[in-house]
């Protein structure tokens, strides 16, 4: 594992946790909007396009991370993490299903602590390690 894939995960980490923050805060900013004011509940268009940023983000960090990664549990638990995450995205900006907004958590709080075991476990010296755990 290079230095680089490690950084990723840091990125990667960063990002989710600027994610959840976000998501975590929604709810309160617009309480607090909707007792001031009481047109427009819904998210103004800026905020909900920070959702994209850090989707995006997260998978420029996945995608790199996975060049570099033996360990063929964790690739796909990195992909199927962020797709969750993308579906969950999708589906609260475009209303498929009646998911609860509360789902989005479980995607991005495994996305962070994979990032967390490849740093932790995936600390390679060389190109011959992490290759089966």
């Amino acid at each position: 594992m290079t230095k680089t894939a490690l950084a990723y995960d840091n990125v990667g980490i960063i990002a989710s946790i600027l994610c959840m923050i976000h998501c975590i805060g929604t709810p309160f900013i617009f309480i607090a909007k909707a007792c001031s004011a009481t047109c427009c509940a819904e998210a103004p268009l800026w905020w909900i396009v920070i959702d994209y940023i850090f989707l995006f983000i997260s998978f420029i960090a996945i995608y790199f991370i996975n060049k570099n990664l033996k360990i063929g549990w964790l690739k796909n638990a990195f992909w199927i993490s962020w797709f969750i995450l993308l579906f969950t995205i999708l589906n609260h900006s475009l209303q498929i299903l009646d998911i609860p907004k509360n789902f989005i958590y479980v995607p991005a709080f495994s996305i962070i602590a994979l990032h967390f075991y490849n740093l932790k476990f995936c600390k390679c010296k060389n190109d011959a390690c992490c290759t089966s755990l």
